[in-house]
């Protein structure tokens, strides 16, 4: 396993280029991803590149969307079958470590870069973010909804998960994302089941009634 979406591994220029951006930018962050970095990583010309992207920007822009909607469906596939809220909040955290831990460059490129990389691209990492909790909390139960915190709170609880992930991926061990699953579970649980119970999930066990 790659943990490249399909779009990025299909034989054509545009893949091969958007694969070579994941590339260049897990290297050197996205501002000293120059175009000869990319291109060379892409194996094509600068003038392939303009033919199939208007600027460096619109490219990592389509290729964040890639890896954005690979992350979702990945998630969505692995909760599938979960009958609980809580229980499916660990099937998509667990399969977005998956994905990440198939290839570390793919959290480079979209969680550690975008925030250093100028205000446009900062900002389209703000609004993953926002979607990530969307799909996190999409289908929450009432039950539980009385006891959802502020949406700054979250957002806080969010950002703890993902820098846990950055922390084990720029130490190097990018490849054991999932042993952060029973962490980063109890983590988003925990303001909705309580400590105890988001704990008892986390470890792999059933959801209780709410």
């Amino acid at each position: 396993r790659h943990g490249l979406p399909r779009e990025l591994v299909a034989e054509n220029q545009r893949g091969r280029i958007a694969a070579g951006m994941i590339a260049a930018v897990a290297e050197h962050g996205y501002q000293e991803a120059t175009m000869a970095r990319i291109c060379a990583a892409a194996g094509v010309s600068r003038r392939t590149f303009y033919e199939r992207f208007d600027s460096k920007e619109a490219c990592f822009e389509e290729t964040y969307e890639i890896i954005a909607s690979h992350l979702r469906s990945e998630a969505r596939e692995a909760s599938r079958t979960e009958r609980s809220w809580p229980t499916r909040v660990r099937a998509r955290i667990g399969a977005a470590l998956d994905v990440l831990a198939a290839n570390p460059d793919l959290a480079r490129f979209a969680l550690i870069a975008p925030p250093r990389a100028g205000a446009a691209i900062a900002a389209r990492f703000r609004a993953a973010m926002e979607e990530t909790l969307e799909e996190l909390t999409a289908d929450l139960p009432k039950s539980l909804a009385r006891r959802r915190p502020s949406r700054r709170a979250e957002h806080a609880i969010l950002g703890g998960g993902v820098t846990l992930i950055v922390a084990k991926v720029e130490a190097g061990e990018g490849e054991r994302l999932r042993e952060l699953l029973p962490d980063l579970t109890e983590l988003a649980l925990t303001p909705y089941l309580g400590r105890a119970e988001a704990a008892r999930i986390a470890a792999g066990a059933p959801a209780g009634k709410p």
